[in-house]
């Protein structure tokens, strides 16, 4: 289990080791997956109900895969722990929140103070995403 330093929800946190996605099928007791660049996630629509917890690994801050499968899964309607896993930085954070991220387990520790100022740096925001913020211009726009 990777070591989580930021988790923004209230329940428990998944106690399962994540399997991969290839043996995820095979394995009905899983509740746990660990989606690597080049998973789909829409592999995992079906088992929603029963996942409760998808640990997303940006193996390097370049690749935005993940943060695609964070939002293919919660437009699906995924509602347990989605947690950024691997190189995770603190200027990514806000970004990855967007997209519905809600834990994170960076490779590096990261400044605290660096990550709360980070998550709070922008009052607005230009896109929908599923963090429910509406962009600026609905507000301008009604």
């Amino acid at each position: 289990m990777v070591e989580t330093q930021f988790r923004y929800r209230a329940d428990e946190p998944a106690g399962d080791p994540a399997v991969t996605v290839d043996s995820f099928g095979d394995q009905t007791n899983a509740a746990a997956v660990r989606i690597e660049p080049g998973d789909d996630a829409r592999v995992l629509l079906p088992y929603l109900d029963r996942l409760k917890l998808v640990e997303v690994n940006f193996p390097a801050y370049t690749d935005g895969r993940g943060y695609s499968a964070a939002r293919i899964l919660r437009e699906a309607g995924y509602v347990g722990e989605l947690r950024a896993v691997g190189d995770v930085l603190v200027d990514q954070l806000a970004y990855m929140r967007r997209c519905g991220f809600d834990s994170f387990a960076p490779e590096h520790p990261l400044n605290t103070a660096d990550a709360e100022a980070a998550m709070a740096r922008y009052a607005d925001v230009y896109q929908p995403t599923v963090d429910g913020r509406a962009p600026v211009w609905a507000k301008r726009h009604g």
